[in-house]
């Protein structure tokens, strides 16, 4: 594969940045990079990487769908060389409510890239999303069975969702892909996102400022504050689980839970920030927005044993661990780019 390219797309986020390093820390330096870059400071997140070429999504789009309906061009002729797809381009905000764009850019955008994959006869690891699961309430299963059951909560968790069942449903497809239900992803590089910033970041930036972090507030009985869970997975460790997928293991099919296969809770990561920048922890529990409380999740956890049979056997960082070469490498410094 080194001799031909691999495209990535969704290149400069914060998934993407980190899969690009991984590749080219294994040599891998033949990459084209695709994504938007639009006013943010995603570019500060390619700066430090290796590649040949960088496309903004638009004009890959187009350049995309002319090859997919035979139009030769010399545009076109940079996607003859490409023997290994990783699709993280998407919109991934959960507050995103304009369904139709997210139908747009993160479902029918997938199937383009899908049936380029098919086309070439080559390998496609995308991102699917934890989301998907909604509440919890049908599990947290990543085999295909019962799939149909799933409720997400919100339109971007709905966009994925609609997208695993069309490669599922579609002969043909679903040897080439696998598609990695990431949960709660965090690290360097992730300053571009706004509102949807880690709270590892945002509850870095509260103690560095006023020196105490704001937990939600519980609204259930049977979870005290701060006790709601997450599975927390550090983005070096997403990177490398992802380019296991398309590198290491090309014919493991299907969709896997990418998480750290332990739910902490928001006490546990909000001790360890502090502990990372060696201050007493100061706690303070506030109101939940009223529109998010009904659609809040008080759980997730990632099943991690379809990685783990597909061979995929890497230490994968405990929460403190890796808050710990976040904040101490990255945040206290200057948030650094990685």
């Amino acid at each position: 594969m080194q001799e031909s390219e691999i495209l990535i797309t969704g290149a400069a986020g914060l998934i993407g940045s980190a899969v690009v390093r991984e590749l080219n820390h294994r040599g891998y330096t033949n990459l084209i990079l695709v994504d938007h870059l639009g006013e943010t400071e995603k570019w500060k997140n390619l700066r430090s990487l290796q590649f040949n070429q960088y496309l903004e999504k638009e004009p890959f789009r187009e350049i995309l769908e002319g090859y997919l309906e035979g139009i030769s061009s010399s545009e076109s002729s940079l996607l003859e060389d490409v023997s290994g797809i990783i699709h993280l381009g998407a919109c991934s905000s959960t507050t995103e409510y304009d369904a139709s764009y997210l139908i747009d850019n993160n479902y029918q955008y997938s199937i383009d890239l899908a049936r380029f994959a098919k086309k070439r006869n080559i390998r496609m690891v995308y991102a699917s999303s934890a989301a998907t699961y909604g509440d919890g309430e049908n599990g947290f299963n990543d085999t295909v069975e019962g799939l149909e059951t799933l409720r997400p909560l919100n339109p971007y968790g709905y966009s994925k969702q609609v997208f695993d069942q069309w490669i599922l449903a579609n002969p043909g497809f679903s040897p080439l892909f696998a598609g990695l239900k990431y949960f709660n992803v965090y690290g360097p590089n992730e300053y571009h996102k706004g509102y949807m910033q880690s709270v590892v970041l945002k509850g870095f930036r509260q103690i560095r400022d006023t020196g105490k972090i704001g937990l939600f507030k519980s609204y259930r009985d049977d979870y005290g504050d701060g006790e709601q869970k997450r599975d927390f997975l550090y983005v070096k460790d997403a990177a490398r689980i992802t380019v296991f997928f398309l590198l290491e293991q090309p014919e493991a099919c299907g969709l896997f839970n990418v998480g750290s296969g332990t739910a902490n809770t928001w006490l546990d990561l909000a001790h360890g920030i502090f502990a990372a920048m060696n201050k007493e922890p100061n706690i303070e529990f506030i109101d939940m927005p009223e529109e998010m409380r009904a659609k809040y999740q008080y759980y997730t956890c990632a099943p991690i044993n379809r990685i783990r049979e597909a061979g995929y056997a890497d230490h994968i960082g405990a929460l403190r661990e890796s808050i710990g070469d976040y904040v101490q490498n990255y945040l206290l410094p200057g948030e650094l780019h990685a």
